[in-house]
């Protein structure tokens, strides 16, 4: 009877309330369910690049077509200068060379000289050009074909965002994550997800890393891959480089309103891009712009991870603040085309 007495007592029951509420609310217990789609081009993309490389360092027809030419009037000449050996009058030669008339051969000293020099002046034009030519190849063209960049934008939103769960969802069933067109469109159509809901944005955070390298773009990529990984318990809908993997969350219905969703697009691509730091509503519009107008042919690598995937889960604002400290509040001002 005492401790029925004892759990009148509005302590102990507010105690009580929160251990149930710790208990069926699964934010408490555990980290909410993720969906991940996306994949890696690196490999296809450092072969295509190779074999740019090996065209660009190969001679240029014009330095061949000028050797094939110097060789063939050197053989016209030599053949001529034995042929005049052996009989005792050879014929003038258009190039200058001229028999002798004791069996020696002679030569026209101008005009020889002349073309002797015409010659050298065109292979030192083909040297230099095809000199000049490697060098902007290697110093321009290619110091931007080998840069390489790991982009990264998260975005919060607020849990009533169910639609666009169901989005994410649709695209990681149907997307082709084995091409780059395929992850160009995955990038794309999260982009435009996002933008077509700027009412639930309420925080963003955008990072831009520069590689010199595709070993080192590579690696940066799969560290914040696995970083964002860690914090599911559990991956519920994965879509990566056509490997499909999909379970029901081991939570259930926890009977509780989601409160937030976090949505991460990470991003590696050939070339320099940048994104704007995420303050308000129309940095968070433009980076999704930039993000999203990424050239096929330019990406390496995408993936759109978000949490929770099951819009039967809920991310608390406690976790949103454990997991995801870099996200920052979206100021909101007047007259923005985003209302995030």
């Amino acid at each position: 009877m005492k401790a029925f007495k004892a759990l009148g007592k509005p302590a102990i029951t507010a105690v009580l309330l929160g251990l149930l509420l710790m208990y069926y609310c699964p934010n408490s217990a555990f980290a909410a369910s993720g969906g991940r789609v996306g994949g890696k081009v690196f490999s296809s993309r450092s072969s295509s690049s190779s074999s740019s490389k090996s065209y660009l360092s190969s001679p240029s027809s014009s330095s061949r077509l000028l050797s094939s030419s110097y060789s063939s009037r050197w053989l016209s000449s030599s053949s001529c200068s034995s042929q005049c050996l052996s009989d005792s009058v050879c014929k003038p030669s258009p190039l200058g060379f001229s028999g002798g008339g004791d069996g020696g051969v002679g030569v026209d000293d101008g005009s020889s000289r002349s073309f002797f020099m015409f010659l050298m002046v065109l292979a030192a034009f083909a040297l230099v050009y095809r000199f000049l030519s490697n060098k902007f190849h290697g110093s321009v063209v290619t110091a931007t074909e080998k840069t390489s960049v790991v982009l990264k934008l998260q975005v919060g939103l607020s849990g009533r965002a169910r639609q666009l769960q169901r989005e994410l969802n649709r695209i990681a069933d149907i997307a082709d994550t084995s091409s780059p067109k395929g992850l160009s469109y995955v990038l794309t159509e999260t982009t435009v997800a996002l933008l077509q809901h700027p009412d639930d944005c309420i925080s963003g955070y955008s990072a831009v890393d520069l590689k010199r390298s595709m070993e080192d773009c590579e690696e940066r990529f799969d560290q914040l891959s696995v970083e964002e990984r860690g914090k599911f318990d559990e991956e519920t809908l994965v879509n990566v480089n056509n490997i499909k993997r999909q379970r029901t969350s081991s939570q259930g219905d926890s009977g509780f309103s989601n409160e937030y969703i976090v949505i991460t697009i990470l991003v590696a691509a050939k070339g320099v891009h940048k994104l704007p730091v995420i303050r308000g509503s129309e940095n968070l519009k433009e980076a999704l712009q930039k993000l999203g107008s990424i050239p096929s042919s330019r990406i390496l690598a995408v993936e759109v991870l978000w949490t929770p995937q099951n819009e039967n889960d809920c991310l608390s604002e406690q976790e949103l603040l454990e997991d995801y400290p870099l996200l920052r509040p979206l100021s909101v001002h007047d007259g923005d085309m985003g209302r995030c």
